[in-house]
């Protein structure tokens, strides 16, 4: 039973202006290093380490328009907290694409999703070359701070300066334009290595049959395991789920035409459409590569990103954000003009299997749009309570990201912190305080894009009470463009 406290009242009004959204997709060509020195609250001494996050700086290439932001270039930014005071740096990943176009001062590749060489078809058929964007997350482990896109290898950065080193092979374990997923995640207590935390992530070769490979690091980056399942059909998926003896994927029921982009027309993420008639497919994978794969079958939907996943009483449960059908890439579209109010929201949902006797159930459990979820790092993979999302300002219908909620998965009991009608929020990310012994003791970082005065804003919030104001708010001198993932180190850099 869903349940609400200190809610906003639902409305039929729109808490946005999408005139103000649309700023927030202004490119930020600049590079800045610099101190944070306007400063509302009190940052808390006790917070250290250091917050990166990764997105498209560049939504144009001189004055030349993407078509879609996932096509953009990727910028890092690495927001440092020492003892009370925060720096800010950010700088553009130096993939050999990005050097290449801002040297010729236009678009000279195609994006996987629309973005084509001037030119029109005949420029762009046959042309399969795509460019390492590097744009989607980054993550430091195994003393490598790693910019990731899920169709090819990382880069490696300098964690203090954020120079761009080189594309990274981890040691060899990637084979030049071999992939590595965007979306790790660190189990806190792996049972195979005596309980020291390890990396899992995947690749993904799709096809008439898809081929996805896990890896598992140890915290030094050496691999521990590597194991490949072939699963029937096109498979396009984003995210994964873990737990201590499962990697979960959800196959959306998609198909993928080629023949548009083998010609010119379209981009390659243009070419993916939804098949609403047909089902689901959760990939069970044991983590012990001995044991069979299992598949199961849910209704028809589309997921991006997980939650959480757990184990419990013969059971498996995934916590996913689920959309009734795939957010289609137009062609001769501008995604500066979605019409949200026509878009069905991205909700949170339970699906709870039954390996044993092959059985499927789901749940919904939070109707409020909500998306880029967030759980505490110990309890990744593990039963949990509390789960931090960006999420819609209005209780009902589909919207841009304004808020941070809390939503506690026992009891349904919500707490909502708005950044409505100026603030766009981002990615939230939770660092538990030193000394913490509650699962929601810790400060919850975000990134909000300020529509009122063109800046973004580090906005740190109470992990135990959403529904206070925030304990500090960090405004940046500038703005960042709309991000995508991160993570946090306890190293400051």
């Amino acid at each position: 039973m869903l349940t609400q406290e200190n809610l906003p009242t639902p409305t039929s009004l729109a808490p946005y202006n999408r005139e103000d959204w649309q700023k927030g997709y202004q490119s930020q060509p600049k590079e800045y290093d610099y101190w944070i020195d306007d400063i509302e609250g009190e940052v808390p001494v006790a917070l250290q380490g250091t917050l990166f996050r990764n997105g498209p700086g560049l939504l144009d290439v001189n004055g030349q328009r993407l078509h879609h932001p996932f096509d953009g270039d990727g910028m890092v930014c690495a927001i440092a907290f020492d003892a009370g005071r925060v720096h800010f740096r950010n700088r553009f990943v130096r993939t050999a694409g990005f050097l290449a176009e801002q040297k010729a001062g236009k678009i000279l590749y195609r994006g996987v999703f629309g973005t084509q060489k001037p030119g029109g078809w005949l420029a762009n058929a046959l042309d399969f070359q795509t460019k390492n964007i590097a744009n989607t997350n980054v993550i430091y482990w195994g003393s490598k701070l790693l910019a990731l896109w899920e169709a090819a290898e990382p880069h490696r950065l300098d964690p203090k300066t954020l120079e761009t080193l080189d594309k990274e092979n981890l040691d060899g374990i990637l084979a030049e334009g071999d992939a590595f997923a965007a979306h790790p995640w660190i189990d806190p207590s792996c049972e195979f290595d005596g309980g020291a935390p390890c990396l899992v992530n995947f690749s993904i070769k799709p096809g008439l049959s898809s081929t996805i490979t896990v890896y598992e690091l140890d915290p030094t980056g050496k691999l521990l395991r590597r194991q490949s399942r072939t699963i029937p059909g096109f498979a396009f998926i984003h995210d994964f789920a873990i737990t201590p003896n499962y990697c979960i994927f959800f196959q959306n029921p998609v198909r993928f035409n080629p023949i548009p982009f083998a010609l010119g027309f379209r981009g390659a993420g243009e070419c993916v459409k939804f098949e609403p008639n047909k089902p689901t497919r959760i990939m069970v994978i044991p983590r012990n590569s001995r044991k069979p794969m299992q598949i199961l079958e849910a209704p028809s939907g589309f997921v991006f990103h997980h939650a959480n996943a757990f184990e419990q009483d013969g059971r498996i449960c995934i916590d996913s954000i689920c959309y009734e059908d795939f957010p289609e890439v137009e062609a001769n579209s501008d995604f500066r003009q979605v019409d949200f109010e026509a878009l069905r929201p991205g909700q949170l949902w339970r699906f709870t299997l039954n390996l044993r006797e092959q059985a499927l159930q789901r749940q919904l459990l939070l109707e409020r749009c909500c998306e880029f979820p967030y759980v505490h790092p110990d309890f990744v993979g593990r039963p949990y309570r509390y789960l931090f999302m960006g999420a819609a300002h209005n209780a009902i219908g589909n919207a841009p990201l304004q808020a941070i909620i809390r939503l506690d998965v026992t009891t349904g009991e919500q707490q909502l912190w708005s950044a409505a009608p100026w603030g766009y929020v981002s990615e939230p990310v939770l660092i538990p305080r030193p000394d913490a012994t509650q699962e929601n003791d810790g400060w919850v970082l975000t990134l909000v894009y300020d529509a009122h005065h063109h800046r973004s804003d580090i906005v740190i919030l109470d992990g135990r009470d959403l529904n206070r104001e925030p304990i500090a708010r960090l405004h940046l001198k500038h703005h960042i463009p709309y991000g995508l993932h991160g993570s946090w180190t306890p190293k400051v850099f």
